[in-house]
């Protein structure tokens, strides 16, 4: 089915290419400055740390709804072996197979193309079965630390978790804004609880998957109204899963990454930072979630840890 003009209407508004330069390639990274960095290093007044990533196991959230989206295959290729001659030092080592959105990650902004465009108007082919990214690949991103926001739309209304049919809307997103006594600034990595990881921590990973709570497709024109430089959630699709329109599928994804040039993010765990927040009585802190260089890749796995 093709993009419904409701959709065009919302990438225009929304569109972002050019405003950094034809050449651009981190989107809205761009309005991490120094001047924000500085400010969010101001937000640490307890130095109490809070991880923020699932652990990467082959019994992880992937259930093969992606194909080749696998979880982690974790093998030992040495134990304990002498390499240099019997009695020197003894060495273990690992390696991994696994896809790098299985768990907690960052979508790069090639992650998805629409009308055979990715962010900045560049072809949807620079990706390639090779190469992968030749164009704002994760690799880009040389690091990502600002001043994170956590609006816990679940705390807000009163819910430990949202039921499978909400659709968080721009009204959600200002009512945690208002919950949490905290203002969204230019710049900021905004952390978007529905409390649907509870499905997952429970056992239960399809019911994690299907039906999903998630970003309207409304929302981002409140992220692009506000300068967010990213925004991450707790769910497996990022957006409500069914989609809110029938058969339009990721529209939230491509409106983000395809049109603002905003990374995002999957599969966070937020329920010990909600407690935090919680207790502490303020939502914001210093978020350190940077990206792993896999060049030319499409996205990444993150190891996020929130400073207060």
């Amino acid at each position: 089915m093709p993009l419904p003009a409701e959709f065009h209407d919302i990438a225009k508004r929304v569109n972002n290419w050019g405003r950094w330069g034809e050449a651009d390639e981190i989107g809205t990274l761009n309005l991490v400055t120094d001047e924000v960095v500085r400010a969010a290093a101001a937000e640490v007044r307890t130095g109490r740390r809070v991880p923020l990533a699932l652990p990467l196991k082959e019994d992880g959230v992937q259930t093969g709804l992606i194909p080749g989206r696998i979880n982690p295959l974790h093998a030992m290729v040495q134990i304990n072996q002498e390499i240099f001659g019997p009695g020197t030092v003894a060495c273990s080592d690992d390696a991994v197979t696994m896809g790098l959105q299985a768990a907690t990650h960052w979508d790069a902004l090639t992650h998805v193309s629409h009308s055979g465009r990715l962010y900045n108007g560049r072809p949807a082919g620079t990706v390639t079965a090779h190469g992968g990214a030749a164009f704002a690949g994760i690799d880009k991103i040389p690091y990502l630390v600002s001043r994170g926001v956590l609006l816990d739309v679940a705390a807000a209304k009163g819910v430990d978790r949202l039921p499978g049919d909400h659709a968080v809307t721009p009204q959600d997103l200002d009512e945690a804004a208002e919950f949490g006594r905290v203002e969204v600034r230019a710049g900021d990595i905004v952390l978007v609880r529905t409390g649907q990881l509870q499905v997952y921590l429970a056992g239960d990973r399809h019911g994690y998957g299907y039906p999903s709570p998630g970003l309207s497709v409304r929302t981002p024109e409140w992220f692009h109204a506000h300068d967010v430089a990213a925004v991450a959630n707790d769910t497996l699709t990022f957006e409500i899963f069914p989609p809110e329109i029938e058969d339009l599928w990721l529209p939230v994804h491509a409106l983000d990454l395809v049109e603002m040039g905003m990374l995002q993010g999957q599969n966070w765990n937020l329920e010990a930072l909600s407690t935090a927040c919680g207790e502490l009585g303020r939502h914001s802190f210093l978020l350190s979630a940077m990206p792993e260089p896999f060049a030319g890749a499409t996205g990444t796995p993150v190891a996020p840890v929130a400073v207060l």
